[in-house]
């Protein structure tokens, strides 16, 4: 059984306190940029971490990579694109472009997994588990693909 690949975006500008000496974005803020749009992700797709906590789950980052291309400065708008793929096993890939206009600034690779709160491991089939706590799973398929049938 295999999933093919959502996307969801989110927009942000970068503040005078997320650049550094260069002044140009903080590497380290790449990164909280890829989880601005990973929690928008899961929101836009109708799961929200209260829910997940509730049923003593959570999201986590197993790596994360980011690859720099191009400077963002104060004031400019960025664009966190964020795809997510899921496959069969018990990690999924996260990844994300941050992009000014049509310049990708920056590209992050991620593999994450939902955490058992209880057993301390991640649970079989995050897709399976996040769908069915959202409050919206059509729009959880628009946003995280669609589960293609075994065989397909």
């Amino acid at each position: 059984m295999s999933t093919t690949s959502g996307e969801h975006s989110a927009t942000l500008v970068v503040r005078g306190y997320e650049t550094d000496a260069n002044g140009h974005l903080n590497h380290a803020v790449y990164h909280q940029y890829g989880e601005h749009g990973r929690v928008e992700t899961f929101r836009a797709a109708g799961v929200e971490i209260a829910p997940l906590a509730a049923a003593g789950l959570g999201p986590v980052i197993l790596e994360t990579t980011v690859r720099f291309l191009a400077e963002l400065r104060v004031g400019e708008e960025a664009e966190v694109t964020t795809a997510i793929r899921f496959g069969t096993g018990k990690s999924f890939r996260m990844d994300a472009e941050i992009r000014r206009g049509g310049t990708v600034c920056a590209t992050l690779t991620g593999v994450m997994g939902v955490l058992d709160h209880t057993t301390r491991r991640l649970v079989a089939d995050p897709r399976g588990r996040l769908r069915a706590l959202s409050a919206d799973p059509d729009g959880f398929d628009r946003v995280c693909g669609v589960q293609e049938p075994a065989g397909s």
